[in-house]
């Protein structure tokens, strides 16, 4: 590439941020966001709570860490995740979906979500997400394969059960 060319794609990248810095400094990404929760005390605790089998902690430490984080897709799904470990599934359903109004493409609520239809036994529901994971997978994902294991042993069992 010769030098004019690179002066003027220089010029055009300059031209893209400037009106950045005129609004006083560069919008935060929500890169930031998710580093911020991933070294936030509550939420850690939260994921090592339920690592340890204590959802009832987990739940405390995640409503924590949503206080600070409101719109984290990410503290949803876990909230989401907690409340179906304690089978409180209103809440659990209530936070999926709010995981996935801020962050459509979540694979982990769509996965979580389907699993939680499954134990409502909604088919279709979860059928919805896996469809939704499909979508969102272009090469095949732990989400994607976790919810077609899941919904092939909830037809197994379905199967085997006397009519």
């Amino acid at each position: 590439m010769n030098r004019f060319r690179r002066a003027g794609l220089a010029a055009a990248a300059l031209a893209l941020l400037l009106p950045l810095s005129q609004r006083g400094g560069a919008v935060q990404s929500e890169d930031s966001d998710d580093q911020a929760l991933l070294v936030d005390a509550d939420y850690a605790a939260g994921r090592a709570a339920l690592k340890a089998g204590d959802p009832a902690t987990a739940l405390r430490r995640y409503q924590a860490a949503l206080k600070r984080f409101p719109d984290a897709a990410d503290v949803h799904n876990e909230l989401g995740f907690t409340h179906r470990k304690l089978r409180q599934m209103d809440k659990a359903f209530e936070h999926y979906k709010r995981a996935l109004a801020i962050k459509p493409d979540h694979r982990g609520a769509h996965e979580y979500i389907g699993e939680a239809y499954l134990m409502v036994e909604d088919l279709a529901g979860a059928e919805r997400h896996l469809a939704a994971l499909r979508s969102l997978c272009l090469v095949p994902c732990d989400e994607l394969k976790d919810l077609e294991t899941a919904i092939a042993e909830f037809k197994s069992i379905k199967a085997a059960r006397p009519p």
